[in-house]
């Protein structure tokens, strides 16, 4: 082989080798499991639309003040859709708070993420209503919210609240789906 022909084969194989390899900061594979304890809206949530949410998600990537290297393996994402009893039970055991909420996130590694989020149907259904949101839209929001939890994304402190809400805003428009922070916000297609 030509010298020439070595420096172009070697080109090539540097090309294919970096296009193999995620970027620093590439959102990774996903292996995604959906679990319907509470069947109420099922038909709502396609896995497909569920994966486009979480993905969403992935690619904003951990809390900047992180720098992820590039993911060595895929994000293991479970979401679990649960009655009231169950929701509040797992606040209660796990949060000491005797009450259901609308989203918890059980995260094991936070990068690539391995989690559990449980969203509880009645709680997100009266929360979309009473802020005159489109369920879709407000599930999107919930399952945005807590794949960023799974990343290590906190609101715990006003400037921590501040930088996830201005992440769940720019992914959601990105989704189609308006602010859910404002008045009536969270109108768009989910």
């Amino acid at each position: 082989m030509s010298a020439p022909a070595k420096r172009a084969s070697s080109r090539r194989a540097s090309s294919e080798e970096r296009a193999a390899r995620p970027a620093a900061g590439a959102a990774p594979a996903l292996e995604l499991s959906v679990q319907f304890a509470s069947r109420e809206h099922r038909a709502l949530l396609p896995r497909h639309l569920l994966a486009r949410w979480v993905r969403a998600a992935l690619r904003r990537g951990p809390d900047a003040r992180r720098a992820p290297e590039a993911p060595d393996g895929p994000a293991c994402i479970t979401l679990r859709f649960v009655g009231t009893e169950e929701g509040r039970r797992l606040n209660r055991e796990f949060r000491r708070r005797d009450y259901a909420t609308n989203v918890l996130t059980f995260a094991y590694q936070a990068w690539p993420p391995v989690a559990d989020i449980v969203l509880c149907d009645g709680v997100v259904a009266d929360e979309a209503t009473a802020q005159g949101k489109p369920l879709a839209s407000h599930y999107a929001h919930l399952v945005v919210h807590g794949v960023l939890h799974a990343l290590g994304w906190d609101h715990l402190r006003e400037a921590q609240a501040l930088r996830m809400e201005q992440a769940e805003r720019d992914i959601l428009a990105m989704l189609g789906i308006g602010d859910p922070y404002a008045e009536g916000g969270g109108r768009g297609d989910a």
